[in-house]
């Protein structure tokens, strides 16, 4: 029997492959751009990307054309590269799609988390309330993302954790800017979750989970409204000065 033919009788095992260059590359520049230190806007310089990584530029050029069309990376003719400015359109449509996927996922996870899960969800959150009474914005921001995708990951649906990893990083881009301004509100909002999913209730659970999300959206939006992001410039064309005619 043909490997092709068995196919269908039992999944094969994949075997796991190192991150090419590139690869990583797209991710140290992912990094870069959600933390906050590449900024809306900002214009990408192959050399200095290369320097900061110590790469070559080739993969950087690579890297940067697949961000591209990932929606990271704006590439002007002329001009370069630049970091990607999220219209508000589509940040509001991102953060209501986070907002549907975590929901159900906070009334699953307080029906299977368990007392091992709650406790892993209490560890996060303790070491979040300590990372913002320190100010630590980027330890917050990251405990906050790990928190998400544990009650994701405590639901028990693989389909919806699927989903909701493939919005994750992009929400965490949109939350380190009001990080600061939710401030310890939110780590009393994932408390009362954290409450919620130990006592069973998912009605409760969801609802806790709907509001805090709609408070982050709600931070962003004031936020960029408040202090709008100039898009990159627009490719300027300069002409050729004319070579002088021999007389």
């Amino acid at each position: 029997m043909l490997l092709s033919d068995q196919a269908g009788q039992a999944a094969a095992t994949k075997i796991p492959r190192p991150a090419t260059l590139r690869e990583s590359v797209i991710e140290a520049i992912q990094e870069l751009i959600v933390s906050s230190q590449l900024k809306p806007g900002q214009h990408l310089v192959e050399s200095e990307l290369a320097e900061l990584l110590g790469v070559s530029r080739q993969p950087v050029r690579e890297a940067l054309q697949q961000l591209s069309g990932e929606g990271w990376v704006d590439l002007h003719p002329g001009q370069g590269a630049f970091v990607h400015v999220p219209t508000l359109e589509e940040a509001d449509q991102l953060l209501a799609v986070r907002t549907l996927l975590e929901t159900e996922s906070a009334r699953l996870a307080a029906e299977h988390a368990g007392e091992g899960g709650v406790r892993q969800l209490r560890s996060l959150c303790a070491r979040g309330i300590a990372a913002v009474q320190s100010d630590d914005v980027d330890s917050a921001v990251a405990l906050n993302s790990e928190l998400h995708a544990l009650v994701t990951a405590l639901s028990g649906n693989a389909v919806l954790a699927e989903l909701a990893s493939q919005v994750a990083r992009r929400v965490r881009w949109y939350h380190t800017p009001v990080a600061r301004q939710r401030g310890m509100a939110s780590w009393d909002e994932h408390t009362a979750l954290i409450d919620a999913i130990e006592a069973g209730d998912g009605q409760r659970a969801a609802r806790i989970m709907r509001e805090h999300t709609e408070h982050t959206r709600a931070s962003y939006m004031e936020q960029r409204e408040n202090d709008p992001v100039e898009p990159a410039p627009k490719p300027v064309r300069r002409r050729r000065p004319r070579t002088p005619q021999a007389g």
